[in-house]
């Protein structure tokens, strides 16, 4: 038996955008800039797919930016608004960002820029009043995750973008993990950048979005033929665009039926591991994306559980023993998977170093039943009582 549950690292791409990438590249194989027949059958398809991608979040095509995935799209957004300025300035992002966010600002504090993280409580989320009063004069772009990746908890977006709009300063979101699974407007949500990435909602890898609010300047991080409205020059990547495109205009029509049988199956989850002494929830159960569920490993007596380093039951303990049973899941971000280094988001949200890489993550998508859910209950309860003994004794 083969269960995945690790969607929000990547989705297999559907049959429908597998079709027209095969279309793409036998029929619609020109270079879009092209002005000849093949060419023009070639920027068809790029700006149908671009209209399809817009739609996702109710804005207009020509502000839809094709990129090679969420990290280019995030970096678009944060080093294209730090070079309009010659001299550093200050930004602000918070404590959970991916680190297609935290990279990039990280190394504009190293040319002088000065950043400031916002806390975030124990759920990891973030209180407006924090951002209000870390704002400055100097303060010109603030980029907030819409969904985090690792514990899901969801940011009032609305609240923080309104406090930007309201000082005219630059509001920026990584959205990835939220479009196509929630309903996002950016005619009504108060963002001026918004990324998306295709394979994490079952189009191919290798394809992305920034969404630029009509009127937002950016300067470029690739200089070339000056495609993509000259932000993102180099000729498009047809195929995975079009199949991004059919990807995006399916998870729009299927949104009203699959996000909520999706939350049934993470509610479902939830509970049926809420007994097992040795998983604590983490991030916001209420505020969070509708497939994601996690957990931290600790001990019976809810402290982390303290064994010698060879010995400690991590997050990845447990991914490799699920997968030896045919069940997919992560530790954390896909991003940060080889390193057995503490969660950078769990110790922001309060967790010492011990806990945070105790940390598992379970995501669902188009496939999950709930016999996949109950059977992966049982297995995880299985391997927890056979690796944590004492854990079996307390609960009996």
């Amino acid at each position: 038996m083969q269960i995945y549950l690790d969607y929000s690292a990547t989705t297999p791409a559907r049959p429908e955008a597998i079709q027209a990438m095969q279309k793409a590249l036998t029929q619609q194989w020109g270079n879009p800039s092209s002005l000849h027949e093949w060419g023009q059958r070639a920027a068809t398809a790029l700006e149908l797919a671009r209209m399809q991608v817009a739609s996702l979040i109710n804005a207009l095509p020509e502000s839809i930016i094709f990129t090679s995935g969420g990290t280019e799209a995030d970096n678009l957004a944060i080093m294209g608004i730090a070079r309009l300025y010659t001299k550093p300035q200050h930004i602000i992002i918070s404590n959970v960002e991916h680190s297609a966010v935290a990279e990039p600002a990280r190394q504009l504090e190293q040319l002088g820029w000065e950043v400031t993280r916002l806390p975030v409580d124990k759920f990891g989320r973030i209180h407006p009043l924090d951002l209000q009063e870390s704002l400055r004069s100097n303060t010109v772009l603030i980029s907030i995750i819409y969904g985090q990746s690792e514990v899901g908890t969801l940011q009032p977006i609305e609240a923080l973008g309104q406090i930007a709009r309201d000082r005219n300063i630059m509001f920026h979101t990584d959205a990835v993990q939220v479009a196509g699974k929630l309903q996002v407007d950016v005619q009504k949500l108060p963002v001026d950048l918004l990324s998306l990435s295709s394979h994490k909602l079952y189009g191919p890898q290798g394809a992305g979005a920034l969404y630029v609010r009509p009127g937002v300047e950016l300067v470029p991080m690739l200089g070339g033929g000056g495609q993509e409205l000259k932000l993102r020059s180099g000729t498009q990547a047809l195929p995975a665009i079009v199949g991004f495109g059919v990807a995006a205009e399916l998870a729009l029509q299927e949104i009203d039926v699959e996000t909520p049988r999706l939350i049934a199956l993470r509610d479902r989850l939830f509970d049926r591991l809420s007994h097992v002494p040795s998983l604590v929830p983490t991030g916001d159960r209420y505020f969070r994306l509708p497939h994601h569920v996690s957990f931290c490993i600790v001990s019976p007596s809810s402290r982390p559980y303290q064994q010698r380093d060879t010995e400690r039951i991590t997050g990845k303990t447990l991914v490799r023993q699920l997968n030896l049973a045919g069940i997919g899941i992560s530790s954390g971000s896909a991003c940060s998977s080889g390193k057995l280094t503490p969660s950078p988001i769990l110790l922001a949200m309060g967790y010492d170093e011990i806990g945070a890489v105790g940390g598992i993550r379970l995501t669902l998508g188009r496939e999950t039943t709930e016999a996949d859910i109950d059977w992966t209950v049982i297995a995880i309860e299985q391997i927890l009582d056979r690796l944590m003994p004492k854990v079996a004794l307390c609960r009996n």
